[in-house]
C-alpha cells in the first residue's frame, strides 16, 4: 500500500454522533489522513449492489481532533468499491440483518480487490461472545442455551453468574444472579423470550472489581497495555457505557498467554484488529466488529495504536 494510491472509506455509525475522546474510529480517521490517504465516508445505509458489483454513496471527509467540529463532509456521490480502497467496517453491533447484508456486500467489494478490515466473512462468522468459547481454556465456565431450566441448573451449580444474550454491547441486556434469586425466572424469560432465543451464562468472576479488561490485537499482537473498566459504585458492568472508569495497565503475563492462544488465529482468519475481554485469569468475548479503547490507551501511555495498525496494513501491501 504505498501512500497517495489508496483510498480509505469508512462504513461507520453516523460520525456526527460520536464521542471523539473515546472513539477508535475516528483515532484511525485522523491516522489515515496523517498518512495523505484521501478519506470517504459511507453515509449510513449508503452499501448497495448495481449492475453486479459493490457501490456505496459516500462523501468526501475531512477529520480534526477538535470537540467543537471534528468533521467535514464534501458533496455526496455514488462510487464502485474495489482496488483502489482500504475499507475500514467499523458499525457497532448489534450484528443484525442488515449488518449482515452490508457484510455481504463488502465481499463482493473484497473480491473486486479492495482490503476490508475486518474480513467481512469473520464479521459474520464471530460471534463475540460464542467466538471465545472456541478457546474454552481461556474461558471461566459457561453455558449457552434456549432452555431456562438448564440455564437455572448452572446458576444453581455454581452459585453466581452472569447472564447476558449474544448479541448485546456497551453491557447491555447483562444480569447478575445467584442462586435462588427471586427475579431469576423473569431475567430467564427476558433474555431467551420465553425459551426461543440463546443466551449465555457465565460463572460470576470475582475480580471483575479490578476491572474487565480490553486487550487489544493487531495482526494477532498484542497492544502492550490494556484498559481495565472498572465497575463503579453499585454497578457490576465495568463496560464504559455502564459508567465503568478506564484505567490503562501493562498487560500481565496471563493476559500474553491468553492472546497467544488467540490471536494467531484471529490473524489467520483476516481479523486485523480485535479486542479480547478479560477478567480476572479468563477470557470472556473477543471483539472483531468495532473494537475500541484506542484513545483512551494512546492518551494514558503516549501510544499511536492506529500508526501501528497503518504500519501492519501497509506492510502488507
Amino acid at each position: 500500500m504505498t501512500k497517495l494510491a489508496r483510498d480509505v472509506v469508512v462504513v461507520m455509525d453516523p460520525i456526527a454522533s460520536i464521542k471523539i475522546a473515546k472513539d477508535s474510529t475516528f483515532a484511525m480517521l485522523l491516522e489515515a489522513q496523517q498518512r495523505q490517504y484521501r478519506l470517504f465516508y459511507v453515509t449510513p445505509g449508503g452499501l448497495a449492489m448495481s449492475g453486479g458489483a459493490a457501490v456505496a454513496e459516500v462523501a468526501p471527509l475531512t477529520v480534526r481532533d477538535d470537540p467543537s467540529g471534528w468533521f467535514e463532509i464534501g458533496p455526496k456521490s455514488q462510487r464502485a468499491l474495489g482496488a483502489a480502497d482500504l475499507i475500514l467496517m467499523r458499525k457497532d453491533p448489534p450484528v443484525d440483518a442488515d449488518f449482515l447484508h452490508d457484510t455481504h456486500i463488502l465481499s463482493f467489494a473484497q473480491q473486486a480487490g479492495a482490503l476490508v478490515v475486518n474480513d467481512p466473512r469473520g464479521l459474520r462468522d464471530h460471534n463475540e461472545k460464542l467466538t471465545a468459547l472456541e478457546f474454552p481454556h481461556c474461558c471461566p465456565s459457561t453455558i449457552v442455551s434456549r432452555n431456562s431450566s438448564e440455564i437455572k441448573k448452572f446458576v444453581a451449580e455454581h452459585g453466581d453468574a452472569v447472564l447476558k444474550t449474544l448479541d448485546g454491547m456497551g453491557g447491555r441486556s447483562i444480569f447478575r444472579a445467584r442462586a435462588g434469586d427471586p427475579n431469576l425466572n423473569v431475567i430467564l424469560e427476558t433474555l431467551t423470550a420465553g425459551d426461543q432465543h440463546l443466551a449465555m451464562a457465565q460463572r460470576y468472576i470475582p475480580e471483575i472489581v479490578s476491572g474487565d479488561k480490553r486487550i487489544l490485537l493487531i495482526d494477532g499482537v498484542p497492544v502492550d497495555y490494556c484498559l481495565a473498566r472498572i465497575p463503579q459504585g453499585d454497578e457490576f458492568r465495568g463496560n464504559l457505557a455502564a459508567g465503568g472508569r478506564g484505567e490503562g495497565r501493562p498487560l500481565t503475563e496471563r493476559d500474553r498467554w491468553i492472546a497467544a492462544q488467540v490471536g494467531p488465529e484471529m490473524k489467520r482468519r483476516g481479523m486485523r484488529f480485535v479486542g479480547l475481554d478479560v477478567i480476572g485469569d479468563y477470557l470472556t468475548e473477543v471483539n472483531v466488529t468495532s473494537p475500541t479503547c484506542i484513545r483512551e490507551l494512546d492518551k494514558q501511555f503516549g501510544l499511536n495504536i492506529a500508526g501501528q495498525l497503518f504500519d501492519a496494513l501497509e506492510a502488507d501491501a
